[in-house]
């Protein structure tokens, strides 16, 4: 029988052994990982390197024989991560989800893959399955990225197509598979609420992605808010009282406001995703809501009450309140009861942390911390 979505899904248990010995044989993934655990060593003697970086790969990975046995090893670098680059890791919400039931989780989206891998570790935590993760062509620069990436139960997101009919195919494809994941395979699905990070720190939703989601609707058998009830969508907030791309972003965003337009670098995106991954995070926490029901009209309505649930779910660092009243001034009066968690980070320690940057570029830096605040506010009305 046809697999009509083998070109986009996850691999599945039969096809992990080898695709694992196929990246135990990919030179430019052997050379790759020599860079990040041998150094300089590995740029001067490649050929040296690659058999002892094979043998310890091949001694990491010898217990793996499906996917499940797979995220085990990777369980292991997410334990180690969160005790390196975390001064902790908390959870909310998920005693409101009913257990056994598969749902779509739509999050924030302030880090490239820590997000998904964060709301993981969170469902993994409790007993509950880990999600099939939404990821973009565009940073599957390498054929062993894309199979780690499928070995981790990610699905591709062909954003890379050409022409608005393509688009159009890939983008119904796309639905397709997210409906059929979560009604038919019962399997819990990982997706930003927005294509590309909030690099600005306000979380918004894209309604062009609750639109995307409902391409596969049969419009004759089941109107617009029953289909988006099936897909039991629950918004996910996840909040770091660090962000490790912080300077990074603003960067970005100092060029996007001086220039209009931002010529990303070729490896950016990569160097994000390992910033992201070893950078200090602080504490950090994951808010899940509750899965949406109700009479949505349209996609604008459906986004209207991920980005409530959101705002509400974000649990506010003693970073954020800092960083906006730098911004703000301290005479702006803030509710005693504003953010939940206590922090790492002194106000001393982040005021270096934000004048080591550019004078230019502080504010974008500062605005990365401070919108969150802001956003609560005016969803209190208090702003």
């Amino acid at each position: 029988m046809t697999d009509p979505f083998a070109d986009i899904r996850p691999y599945a248990d039969e096809e992990v052994t080898a695709v694992v010995a196929r990246l135990l044989d990919d030179r430019d993934f052997l050379d790759t990982l020599s860079g990040y655990r041998l150094g300089g060593l590995a740029r001067l003697a490649p050929f040296a390197c690659r058999p002892l970086v094979r043998a310890l790969l091949r001694r990491e990975v010898r217990g793996v024989h499906d996917v499940r046995s797979m995220q085990m090893v990777i369980k292991r670098y997410m334990d180690r991560m969160i005790e390196r680059s975390t001064g902790g890791f908390s959870v909310s919400g998920l005693d409101n989800l009913e257990a056994g039931c598969a749902h779509l989780f739509m999050s924030n989206h302030r880090d490239i893959a820590m997000d998904p891998a964060f709301t993981n570790y969170a469902l993994h935590r409790s007993g509950r399955d880990t999600v099939r993760i939404a990821i973009g062509d565009n940073l599957l620069t390498r054929p062993w990225v894309s199979d780690l990436m499928r070995l981790n139960k990610s699905f591709i997101v062909r954003r890379s197509v050409s022409g608005p009919r393509e688009l159009l195919a890939a983008s119904k494809h796309l639905s397709a598979y997210i409906r059929h994941s979560i009604v038919d395979d019962n399997a819990p699905v990982w997706i930003a609420q927005r294509e590309g990070r909030a690099k600005d720190g306000v979380d918004r939703t894209e309604p062009a992605v609750i639109k995307m989601l409902a391409l596969c609707r049969n419009k004759r058998e089941q109107s617009f808010a029953a289909h988006i009830n099936s897909l039991r969508i629950v918004p996910v907030a996840i909040s770091y009282e660090l962000d490790p791309c912080d300077a990074l972003k603003a960067r970005e965003l100092h060029a996007l406001a001086q220039h209009g337009s931002y010529e990303k670098g070729e490896q950016e995106d990569v160097q994000s995703i390992g910033q992201g991954i070893a950078g200090a995070k602080g504490r950090v926490h994951v808010s899940f809501g509750t899965p949406l029901c109700g009479d949505f009209e349209d996609a604008d309505a459906v986004a209207a009450e991920v980005d409530r649930q959101v705002v509400a779910g974000y649990c506010l660092h003693p970073t954020n309140v800092y960083a906006y009243r730098r911004l703000h001034g301290d005479s702006l009066p803030l509710p005693a009861d504003l953010y939940l968690e206590e922090g790492d980070c002194s106000e001393a320690e982040f005021a270096a942390r934000i004048d080591a940057l550019p004078e230019a570029q502080r504010p974008h830096a500062l605005g990365i911390y401070a919108n969150a605040v802001s956003s609560k506010l005016a969803a209190t009305g208090a702003a």
